[in-house]
């Protein structure tokens, strides 16, 4: 009886390959890092990483001060957010106080001095904005914006409900 050829079995190489150009989140976090890396060349002449810099904006357009919600804001988890605000405090950018309506919880704001740090480095930040767009194109920079939202609700409801 004559053998039947098995399938040709995927290389592990093949399979790796096959998964990163197939990947939509392992392509985010490549084009993440491409994008932050191009927009941190811009920002250091304000002294601020793109995540300082992100935070303090968030903390200064915020209606609500509490820590739980700049997490939920900024898609952090509360430790790697209190990690990242202890270094804008001892820069003396944030200050960091015990929320006044509720003892348990901690409410952050901007200084005088984060706030001028802040106000700053906007048209800076704009520039950079406005550069990458020239790189990549308006087109890219809205549909990457309009893919956050699309993701933020997923992460809201992950079932889709």
């Amino acid at each position: 009886m004559p053998k039947l050829r098995q399938p040709a079995r995927k290389t592990l190489v093949e399979s790796a390959r096959e998964t990163i150009t197939a990947s939509a989140g392992l392509a985010i976090r490549i084009a993440e890092r491409r994008v932050t890396g191009f927009l941190e060349a811009r920002m250091a002449e304000t002294g601020l990483s793109v995540a300082q810099f992100g935070l303090m904006a968030q903390i200064a357009a915020a209606r609500d001060d509490r820590i739980g919600a700049l997490a939920e804001r900024s898609g952090l988890d509360q430790s790697t957010l209190s990690r990242n605000l202890r270094g804008l405090e001892r820069a003396g950018l944030v200050e960091i106080t015990v929320h006044e309506e509720d003892q348990r919880r901690r409410a952050v704001w901007l200084t005088e001095a984060g706030a001028r740090r802040l106000e700053a480095a906007i048209p800076v930040w704009k520039g950079a904005h406005e550069a990458l767009a020239e790189e990549i194109g308006p087109r890219a920079v809205r549909a990457i914006a309009e893919l956050g939202s699309v993701l933020e609700r997923l992460r809201a409801d992950p079932g889709g409900r």
